[in-house]
């Protein structure tokens, strides 16, 4: 069993993560955390693939996927944060300088490839993208939730412990919840 984590330009292996059964339906694609609330409620059915597929033309990806055993199993969403508008500009959780950071705010693994190892390999090849882009250092914003149970609707923003496994300090609070349960930014430093 080998899980590769690669850059995501490749669309088809994307819509193995995103693409709803009906091509019509609005769904996220991960491009909420990207554009401003006002460009995501107008970008709606193919528009956000195609959206997507735009993204992975680009010389920066989208993020990274996770492939087991030549399937695509997982997708991380990383970027530098001032592509992100959400977080660019967000009042809930901090910037804490003026470091080019890159934000890891997303974590999807499909089903069937749970429980495989999948999530950490993701955490670890995003962080190996970043680095390898220049990012000085890469942040997560988790839950804090304590060992309690995330709802699977919500866990894709990580939890405290699977970035800590991957050497992430806790760097500060947020005003942010997410499934009941506080968020944090975590860093880690890639000088």
């Amino acid at each position: 069993m080998t899980i590769d984590v690669r850059p995501a330009h490749d669309f088809d292996d994307m819509a193995t993560m995103f693409a709803p059964k009906k091509p019509e339906s609005s769904v996220c694609w991960c491009l909420s955390w990207r554009l401003d609330s006002k460009q995501n409620r107008a970008l709606t059915g193919v528009a956000r693939a195609d959206k997507v597929r735009e993204l992975c033309t680009r010389e920066l990806a989208p993020g990274v996927l996770a492939h087991l055993d030549g399937e695509v199993a997982g997708w991380a969403g990383i970027a530098p944060r001032s592509e992100l508008h959400p977080f660019a500009t967000s009042r809930k959780i901090p910037h804490l300088d003026d470091l080019p950071v890159w934000s890891l705010w997303c974590l999807r693994v499909r089903p069937g490839y749970r429980k495989q190892g999948v999530t950490p390999a993701l955490i670890a090849g995003a962080v190996d993208y970043a680095r390898a882009s220049g990012a000085p250092c890469v942040e997560s914003y988790p839950v804090d939730n304590d060992g309690q149970r995330v709802d699977l609707t919500m866990a894709y923003v990580g939890t405290r412990t699977m970035f800590e496994r991957a050497g992430f300090t806790k760097a500060a609070d947020t005003d942010s919840v997410a499934g009941g349960f506080p968020r944090i930014l975590m860093r880690l430093m890639l000088d």
